[in-house]
C-alpha cells in the first residue's frame, strides 16, 4: 500500500524506534505514546484488520506482545499491560493496517481505558444475544 504509514515504516521510508523485528513482524514505539513503552506491533505484510490477517500471523503477533510485556516488566518496571486492537472505522481504527497496541501500565498512571458499562444490563437482551450467537 503506497499511502499506508505502517507500510512506509516497514520499508524504512519513515524512521521508527524498533523494539522487535523478524521476517513477519515489526514492533516499534508509538511516537505519541499513552504510556512509557507504548508499542505498536504490526505484520510486515499489509492486512487491513482482524478479518484479513491469517490466524497464524495473529498468533505470532500475540506471542510477540507477550514476550515484549515480559521484557518491559523487567526493563521498564511496568506494573501491568493493556493490549488493544481496533478493527474498522467504527471501532476507532485510524491506520488501516492491522496493528496491536501494547500499553505498559504503571501504578498511579491515571490512564483510564476501561469501557463504560451499563449499570443494569437487561437479562432478556443477554439471553436473546446468546441465542443469536449459538
Amino acid at each position: 500500500m503506497n499511502d499506508c504509514i505502517f507500510c512506509k515504516i516497514i520499508k524504512g521510508e519513515i524512521p521508527s524506534y524498533k523494539v522487535f523485528e523478524d521476517r513477519e513482524v515489526l514492533a516499534f514505539l508509538d511516537v505519541t505514546p499513552a504510556s512509557k513503552g507504548h508499542t505498536l506491533i504490526i505484520p510486515k505484510e499489509h492486512y487491513e484488520n482482524i478479518f484479513d490477517i491469517p490466524r497464524e500471523l495473529l498468533e505470532k503477533i500475540s506471542t510477540v506482545a507477550k514476550d515484549l510485556a515480559v521484557k518491559y516488566e523487567g526493563k521498564l518496571g511496568a506494573d501491568g499491560f493493556n493490549l488493544i486492537q481496533s478493527s474498522k472505522e467504527h471501532a476507532q481504527q485510524e491506520v488501516m493496517h492491522f496493528h496491536m497496541h501494547l500499553l505498559p501500565r504503571y501504578a498511579g498512571d491515571k490512564l483510564d481505558l476501561w469501557i463504560t458499562k451499563k449499570q443494569n444490563p437487561i437479562e432478556d437482551d443477554l439471553e436473546k444475544t446468546c441465542k443469536l450467537l449459538s
